[in-house]
């Protein structure tokens, strides 16, 4: 007999604080059916840790319909690393891999640094600032779009297109969400078509320049790979670094101690972007399909089933992690999921910790009154 949970995804209690109502499911419904969005939910680390690394499941992509009206989205989806399964992904990932490794993200270090201590320097003289919208939001897309090789003058619509993008991932959408995404959809793309062209003309350091140079065993990336690739990697990097920045410094201004703690030791800022990290997962779900049938945690899981992996709930297992509720800002080891695992662990991880650690280092450095 399949165990049914009862979460609330609308529950106005569960939003505000979700960890409460995660452990008591963990103890009561580990893994189980849930009804409203029909998957499954793996609330463990070592359930949740499972479906993501297992082969037995994927992502499985399928067109949103109708087709003539999503077709933007859907182009640019289709080929997203995110949504691929071998053998493309394991080719794309191989291409985009390679070109990540000519020593982008080293190179961005010292500029990432700068950009954190000139956010800051822009809003010292008021005396207030709005850590998303002054400081968090901002860093990302700076970065990202330095290293892509976006001129300044043509970044500002960055983010916009990012967050009507990535609001088409969320339950019970509207028609105007939708729309937003579609158009956003349409604009980045071609933005990035004439970006494309320019560097295949005259290539510069950046990453888009590398991206259409790379190849292996003769092949490269398509144009639509290109573009979904350049589209996923501002999109999950804006969404990812804002969320630790600010769930992260909610934490620790709860808790002053671990605040003061960080201040008076700038060497635990590794430490602290882990915690941060684990502590309030800055994606909270990510979803699988079955591929085949399959066992988890004792349940039979049926080919074309899914399954929602709990990032949060499982970086508050305590199976895993000691005193799991506690935030550390020196815990080591910390084993989170807060990038994901297997296949599709987050290619941009390597780029997320350094914006993170500059960006908390620049903060607890300067702000120390914060």
């Amino acid at each position: 007999m399949a165990s049914v949970c009862d979460l609330d995804l609308r529950d106005p209690v569960f939003l505000v604080d979700p960890y409460p109502t995660f452990a008591r499911l963990r103890l009561e419904t580990p893994f189980a059916w849930h009804e409203p969005t029909g998957m499954w939910m793996a609330f463990r680390h070592a359930d949740a840790n499972a479906v993501l690394r297992s082969r037995s499941f994927g992502r499985i992509w399928h067109d949103r319909e109708p087709l003539e009206r999503f077709a933007p989205f859907n182009l640019l989806h289709r080929h997203a690393l995110l949504e691929m399964e071998p053998p493309d992904h394991t080719r794309v990932r191989r291409l985009i891999t390679a070109a990540f490794t000519r020593g982008h993200v080293e190179r961005l270090r010292p500029m990432i640094e700068a950009v954190a201590h000139g956010l800051i320097d822009a809003v010292c003289e008021t005396g207030e600032m709005d850590l998303l919208a002054d400081y968090a939001e901002h860093l990302p897309v700076i970065v990202i779009a330095d290293l892509l090789g976006v001129p300044e003058t043509d970044r500002a619509p960055l983010r916009p297109w990012s967050n009507a993008i990535v609001k088409m991932y969320e339950y019970e959408r509207t028609a105007a969400v939708e729309d937003a995404a579609i158009h956003a959809c349409e604009e980045f793309a071609d933005y990035l078509r004439d970006l494309i062209a320019a560097r295949r003309q005259t290539p510069r350091e950046d990453l888009i320049s590398d991206l259409v140079q790379v190849t292996e065993d003769g092949t490269r990336l398509s144009e639509p790979e290109l573009i979904a690739t350049a589209i996923l990697l501002l999109n999950a990097g804006h969404e990812a670094t804002v969320n630790v920045i600010g769930n992260g410094f909610h934490a620790l201004l709860d808790r002053p101690e671990e605040l003061r703690r960080l201040v008076a030791n700038p060497g635990l800022v590794e430490t602290t972007v882990e915690e941060m990290t684990r502590f309030d997962a800055p994606l909270q779900l990510f979803e699988r399909t079955a591929t085949e049938d399959v066992i988890i945690a004792s349940q039979r899981i049926g080919a074309g089933e899914r399954v929602g992996a709990l990032l949060g709930a499982a970086n508050r297992d305590p199976e895993v992690f000691s005193a799991p509720n506690r935030f550390d800002a020196a815990r080591s080891p910390n084993p989170h999921i807060g990038f994901g695992a297997g296949i599709h662990f987050c290619i941009g991880a390597p780029l997320a910790r350094v914006e993170l650690q500059a960006g908390v280092r620049a903060l607890v450095s300067r702000l120390e009154g914060i």
